[in-house]
């Protein structure tokens, strides 16, 4: 699972893009976020994108979840978030429900998928 969140203003609109690849396919989807702080909508984005994982699949699956996001990642290891405790403890109780998860930090540029997707979802939920 690849995520990418993208927000206008901080805070300000925001929208997660989700990018599934499973061997049955992948699954392309993407959803509106309250308005929140660029890292709230972060770690916002990354729930949404588990929740779907956990709707739609098998769980017992090992998850390679990758994010280009930085303080998820860091906050994800440490289990520590001195700002979003209450959203990692969310995300870690989403995890927690799959049998294995590996957390994995990507560039921004390596990201191109799940960005243009969470661009679309600001787009649809948000038209200028």
């Amino acid at each position: 699972m690849i995520y990418r969140c993208c927000y206008q203003g901080n805070p300000g609109p925001s929208a997660a893009g989700v990018l599934i690849v499973a061997e049955s396919g992948q699954q392309q989807l993407y959803y509106k976020l309250p308005l929140a702080s660029n890292h709230r909508a972060e770690f916002l984005a990354a729930i949404k994108g588990f929740e779907a994982v956990i709707k739609y699949y098998d769980t017992t699956e090992t998850i390679l979840f990758h994010s280009d996001s930085k303080i998820v990642i860091s906050s994800i290891e440490k289990n520590y978030s001195k700002s979003y405790p209450d959203e990692l403890a969310l995300l870690a109780d989403l995890q927690n429900q799959c049998t294995l998860v590996v957390n994995r930090w990507i560039p921004e540029k390596s990201n191109k998928g799940a960005h243009s997707l969470a661009i679309q979802g600001l787009h649809h939920f948000f038209p200028a």
